[in-house]
């Protein structure tokens, strides 16, 4: 591991902004000042006019890594990730096989080790009935980001349905429980009524906000009656918010949320031009759903945001409504998108990086990352404020080489990212000769 000097930056760090020098040595901070001279010998990194933000965590993606890698792949993702700043991630155990027992989840951190360019760490599946392997994992208090619920139907067979499983799980899990919640009697009930329908904008009719809203209630009784940790991930209509609270600070609650990228920015009305691309579980829906969910994100009900990154093949989004499967790439651009919304003045600076970085590492006890701190592990990302970016095919990492940003230009630029101290994205170029570390938690 190199020596790196990030000269003259103004770093965006625990609601501030303050330029300084950071100093990197062996993949972790060593020190942040006003003026650091050395001796030793050091890349120098000019951040004069650059911004330095803490490396994003996103902490909910689907990377299809065993057995749906003709879509994408760890190795590919990661590096999507690395090119949008991203440079921790948490993922979801919908694979094929799924990770519901201790040897598959392991196999995907074994996988991970040998071919990710960001750290990662994997959620441990939970299906009707393997319970007690779940359990297992209160054992990996240190290295696991958490067990998955899906409460509603999701790609793979993991519905979790069978309220003994769900009560067991909750009342003896020790991790952070992530839930999935769309309510399956509702969405099959609209199916029915919607048969016919033949263009996504009818998926937020079928996965209606009744359907989000009864699924999420019902995982926080749950979670209030036993005690658990819970975690809801994907919040996407105003209704659900009314389940959460602004009253505690983010390390005393024990039920959080988080929000993703593409709520905060598309709408039903988008359908018309996006389609199927667009097609989400849970859905996008109308416009005041949107406006709810940024009102919510700016005074904290929402915890933190993430992608729910999600590739399909290009010819699997091209079948009728009813058969395209659902879910969006996202991570390479979620970060420049939130630059944007800073750009237009809907979000500050500082409250990006919490969202995506300080409240992510709270949320999860993470160990050292997500702030820019002296010890910490040096996972930054320099952007450029006054930058210009056009995403096209060319510049696109992801496997399935589409994204809905294909065609639009971000006005800010992703100038460089460090994992671990080691430079692994610069300029539109990456550096593959570095790999990520596993994600370890401070749980007491």
């Amino acid at each position: 591991m190199s020596t790196i000097l990030i000269k003259n930056a103004t770093i965006v760090n625990e609601g501030k902004q303050a330029i300084a020098d950071v100093l990197v040595k062996q993949g972790t901070i060593e020190k942040i000042a006003n003026d650091i001279t050395l001796k030793e010998q050091a890349r120098i990194i000019d951040a004069t006019g650059l911004y330095l933000l803490p490396g994003v965590i996103d902490d909910q993606v689907h990377f299809r890594e065993p057995g749906l890698t003709h879509k994408a792949n760890i190795a590919t993702e990661s590096r999507a990730a690395v090119a949008g700043g991203v440079t921790s991630f948490m993922e979801m155990p919908n694979t094929n096989p799924p990770a519901l027992s201790q040897e598959l989840l392991e196999s995907k951190y074994q996988i991970a080790a040998e071919t990710s360019l960001a750290n990662y760490s994997f959620f441990m599946g939970v299906s009707n009935d393997n319970v007690e392997e779940v359990l297992k994992t209160n054992k990996k208090q240190q290295e696991v980001c958490g067990v998955k619920i899906f409460m509603g139907s999701s790609t793979g067979n993991m519905l979790v349905d069978n309220y003994n499983t769900l009560n067991r799980i909750f009342s003896d899990s020790e991790l952070l429980i992530a839930t999935h919640c769309e309510d399956e009697r509702i969405i099959n009930a609209n199916k029915e009524q919607y048969k016919d329908a033949d263009h996504a904008s009818f998926h937020p009719m079928i996965r209606d906000v009744e359907a989000c809203f009864e699924s999420s209630f019902s995982a926080v009784q749950l979670a209030k009656q036993t005690g658990a940790r819970l975690h809801i991930l994907h919040i996407s209509t105003a209704k659900e918010l009314q389940l959460f609270s602004n009253m505690l600070p983010l390390k005393e609650k024990r039920i959080t949320n988080e929000v993703c990228v593409h709520h905060l920015h598309f709408t039903a009305d988008d359908y018309e031009h996006y389609g199927n691309l667009i097609k989400c579980n849970p859905a996008i829906k109308a416009k005041d759903n949107k406006e709810a969910l940024w009102e919510a994100l700016l005074d904290d009900r929402l915890d933190v945001i993430a992608t729910d990154h999600a590739p399909h093949t290009w010819e699997e989004k091209q079948q009728p409504y009813q058969q395209a499967p659902s879910g969006v790439p996202l991570i390479q651009h979620s970060l420049l998108l939130m630059l944007q919304y800073v750009k237009e003045g809907k979000i500050t600076l500082e409250k990006v990086v919490e969202k995506m970085s300080h409240a992510v590492a709270d949320c999860f006890q993470i160990s050292k990352r997500g702030y820019i701190r002296e010890g910490y592990h040096a996972d930054l990302v320099l952007v450029n404020m006054n930058g210009v970016y056009r995403v096209s095919k060319e510049n696109i990492f992801y496997k399935c080489g589409w994204s809905p940003f294909e065609g639009h230009q971000f006005p800010t630029t992703i100038q460089a990212t460090l994992v671990n101290g080691n430079v692994v994205y610069e300029n539109g170029v990456m550096n593959e000769s570095f790999k990520g570390q596993r994600i370890l938690f401070d749980r007491h």
